[in-house]
């Protein structure tokens, strides 16, 4: 049966090629787990898949792979002594996809957009910082700030929400809150046909002021599972699988990676560690408010077992939240080791008795719900290993696979015990992943909510957004880094990969700048 499932997804994908466009050639043929998104409006979040609105819109400056800002919709900058500041001098020449100029004016608008629906963006510290945006001239653009803010540059290289729509395709409200006409950037694709369920098609935008891609054509096939993934790039029906590992959208299993490699058939890769696998642990609810019992989880954990069982070497275990190759996270803290003794020792002296196969204290079972995306096979091996694990200290682990959507309703009303809560990765660690922590719209405000320390916590995170010298900002990420460390409220996992998968027919197929992107800037057909 599995079988007959396979081959009738791999005879749809053909029907589907030969409906919408072809491999080969000026064309690339790759997949989604759904649609690009709604209408692709680059200010909003879901349904909007990030790669689109990558593909489409354009940021005033570019973080690069060689971890560096550069210029991008903006030539050239200046900055001024109190940091309050920039002034951005525009690239002249360029339009978006429908005609309309970019300019000062457009770049105003599209700020103006953005900070009237600002309460959405509340998770970004620059959002919180913006003073206002004046147009001196057609080609010159002033961002005033309330405070200095250190990532701005690096917050405005974000994929969102800080890109720019065509003033022509705002809403009927003048904005784009409440939706765009169409999306239409100055990027070097354009989005020219979907179909729901099947497939996104991105042309090559022919009027694009920089490079144009070698490629014409990118079909987008919509494939829900990483097996029918799989089996599409072994009949030829796909090109290439590029993305990070194990799960979610464009990603292919471990083990389907290893196979393929195996075979020589196709060109392979793995890139260095990205972001992190992290578990987020409820402060403020149930057992979780006991710092003995966080520390415990830390312990029970049988980490290097994960990484060898469930990414089978691939991904490196993660000691820390953040890699200490990230900006200001190397701040020399000392890994929890894996000791279940240790583990038990720390819940018998803080009062946790076992009698059975779990503990309890004041009449209060020692007891976490774990949450994790039902549907994604890598997150429900990895609550099940926990769960095992912790079961040997005598902690109750009972899982909750949900859909997506109430999933990351948990994360942010904080209805968990216990949750999956990854990293972003370059260029959002440490600073946007520590000042979204400062306000619900992720799991960790939530999980740093029982901390007696966090109202502390946040007010060091926006002292050391606003730092003006690295010395002060050295010292205040030491600071919030270690707190988060010694108060257990994240158990790391693995340093996250990215790998690729595709036709040796390929060439030029580079990991992006940003584990959200798809590298089409640099692929071409030999």
């Amino acid at each position: 049966m599995k079988m007959f499932t396979r081959l009738l997804c791999a005879l749809c994908l053909v029907s589907l090629c030969g409906a919408a466009g072809a491999s080969g050639g000026d064309t690339l043929v790759y997949s989604w787990a759904g649609n690009a998104g709604g209408d692709l409006n680059p200010h909003l979040y879901s349904p909007n898949q990030m790669y689109a609105q990558d593909l489409i819109y354009e940021p005033l400056v570019l973080y690069t792979r060689s971890d560096t800002i550069e210029p991008c919709l903006a030539e050239s900058w200046e900055i001024s002594e109190d940091g309050r500041t920039y002034t951005f001098h525009l690239r002249r020449g360029v339009t978006f996809s429908d005609g309309t100029p970019w300019s000062a004016a457009a770049a105003k608008a599209n700020f103006d957009a953005v900070m009237a629906n600002a309460a959405r963006h509340a998770w970004l510290g620059l959002t919180g910082e913006i003073e206002g945006t004046e147009a001196v001239d057609e080609h010159t653009l002033l961002l005033k700030l309330k405070n200095a803010y250190g990532p701005t540059l690096m917050d405005l290289a974000l994929i969102r929400p800080f890109r720019f729509l065509s003033p022509a395709q705002f809403g009927p409200d003048g904005g784009t809150a409440k939706g765009i006409k169409a999306p239409i950037g100055t990027g070097a694709w354009v989005h020219a046909e979907g179909k729901k369920g099947e497939y996104d098609l991105f042309r090559r935008n022919e009027t694009y002021w920089g490079k144009k891609p070698e490629l014409a054509e990118v079909l987008i096939k919509v494939i829900p599972e990483g097996d029918s993934r799989v089996v599409a790039l072994e009949t030829g029906d796909l090109d290439i699988i590029c993305g990070a590992s194990g799960q979610g959208a464009a990603q292919i299993s471990l083990e389907a990676f290893r196979r393929l490699e195996a075979t020589g058939r196709f060109e392979t890769g793995i890139s260095e560690p990205r972001a992190t696998r992290a578990l987020a642990i409820n402060s403020a609810r149930g057992a979780g408010r006991d710092l003995a019992v966080r520390k415990a989880i830390q312990h029970a954990i049988d980490r290097d077992a994960i990484i060898k069982g469930v990414f089978l070497d691939v991904e490196k275990p993660a000691p820390f939240l953040f890699s200490t190759s990230m900006p200001y996270c190397d701040v020399g803290l000392v890994p929890y080791e894996h000791d279940l003794e240790k583990a038990k020792k720390l819940l018998d002296e803080a009062g946790w008795k076992q009698d059975g196969d779990y503990r309890s204290k004041d009449g209060q079972e020692l007891t976490f719900e774990f949450c994790f995306v039902g549907n994604d096979a890598v997150q429900k091996t990895i609550a099940e290993v926990v769960q095992s694990d912790l079961k040997k200290a005598g902690m109750k682990v009972i899982l909750i696979g949900e859909e997506s959507d109430s999933y990351y309703k948990r994360q942010k009303d904080g209805e968990f015990g216990m949750i999956f809560n990854d990293t972003w990765g370059a260029p959002y660690e440490p600073h946007a992943m520590c000042s979204s922590m400062r306000v619900p719209s992720h799991a960790d405000y939530q999980a740093q909510l029982g901390l007696p320390m966090k109202k502390e916590l946040d007010e060091k995170i926006e002292e050391a957004l606003r730092a003006t010298t690295d010395e002060v900002r050295v010292a205040l990420y030491k600071d919030i880094l270690t707190t988060l460390h010694d108060q257990a409220v994240y158990f790391p996992i693995a340093y996250k990969t990215m790998v690729k998968v595709h036709k040796k027919e390929l060439a030029g197929v580079e990991f992006p700048a940003l584990i959200n992107s798809i590298p089409l800037d640099t692929i071409r057909w030999k």
